[in-house]
């Protein structure tokens, strides 16, 4: 019976790529001269942490975060950007979560979403990923095309196409 999965994976060596050309980016400007910016990543932890003098510094980090990950192909919906914390002495550090899987939430609105199509098909919820299962395989590119469509909150692959 041909099946896939729908699943929220970022490719970490891509957007280590798209965090390096974002340095150089920065480091190339003229409003960041002389400014103590920087941008780290950590793969283990699944965040970037940003460090800047200024609000404006941290939202154009932000900016470049995004059009360089844009560029790269991954979905800038993927980071979940958290509040600015004043670090020691002048400079603002913030934190930027990367997302990892389906939540519970946004997999159970993938699964309604997906009954209300009225197709002979089936989804069920698996760990932080959704399968989807049928007998043709035109029914689950009708669902891939609907749920690509639909808008979810989080970024969504199709994997697995069997």
């Amino acid at each position: 019976m041909p099946s896939f999965d729908i699943v929220n994976k970022t490719d970490l060596q891509t957007l280590d790529n798209a965090l390096n050309v974002s340095r150089k980016d920065i480091a190339g400007r003229y409003d960041f001269k002389g400014s103590k910016s920087a941008i780290e990543f950590d793969k283990k932890l699944l965040s970037i942490q940003i460090l800047s003098e200024s609000e404006m510094r941290i939202e154009a980090i932000e900016d470049t975060i995004r059009s360089r990950m844009i560029k790269q192909g991954l979905n800038p919906l993927a980071l979940d950007f958290g509040k600015e914390q004043y670090a020691s002495g002048n400079l603002i550090k913030k934190d930027i979560k990367i997302k990892q899987g389906i939540d519970k939430e946004t997999a159970k609105k993938i699964v309604k979403h997906i009954k209300d199509l009225k197709l002979k098909v089936e989804a069920q919820i698996m760990d932080e990923q959704v399968r989807v299962t049928g007998k043709k395989i035109d029914d689950l590119q009708l669902v891939m095309s609907s749920v690509r469509a639909a808008h979810f909150e989080t970024p969504l692959q199709f994997d697995n196409l069997k």
